[in-house]
């Protein structure tokens, strides 16, 4: 019976395994989908996962210079809740960095559990906006480019 062939340590699929299991590491709590779609964020974008709140599991992209949050129907990120201000914040990138600042709302801003006015945001960091409790997560592009 002839020998199958061994499976090279270097290749490619011991690569893409072990990235697997980085990235999954990388993305703690986070479901396979939502796996799946941070890891095919391209280069400059983020997103967004809403963790609790009205829209739990509802995910915005982050791909433009400046995206406003707010109960305004014309928002970018639109929060259908009166714990939420008409403008309440607005994410901004800069390159591949990205910042969160308060627009003056009444409830304020929260970065990882205290009131901010601008705060720049780093990968898993939890941004609540009223009752909305939204996850940052960057692209994995920018993570792996900066590393």
């Amino acid at each position: 019976m002839p020998e199958e062939p061994r499976q090279n340590p270097e290749s490619t699929q011991s690569f893409k395994d072990d990235y697997r299991a980085q990235l999954s590491a990388m993305i703690d709590g986070a479901r396979p989908d939502e796996v799946e779609a941070v890891s095919a964020l391209p280069s400059g974008s983020a997103l967004l996962i809403v963790r609790r709140g009205p829209n739990a599991g509802a995910r915005f992209l982050l791909d433009r210079e400046t995206t406003v949050a707010g109960r305004h129907p014309d928002a970018d990120i639109f929060l259908d809740d009166v714990t939420v201000s008409r403008k309440h914040a607005e994410f901004l990138r800069t390159g591949t960095s990205f910042e969160v600042r308060d627009l003056g709302s009444l409830n304020g801003t929260y970065f990882d559990g205290e009131r901010i006015e601008r705060e720049s945001l780093v990968d898993g960091a939890e941004v609540q906006v009223g009752k909305y409790r939204l996850t940052f997560y960057a692209s994995r592009a920018d993570a792996v480019s900066s590393a």
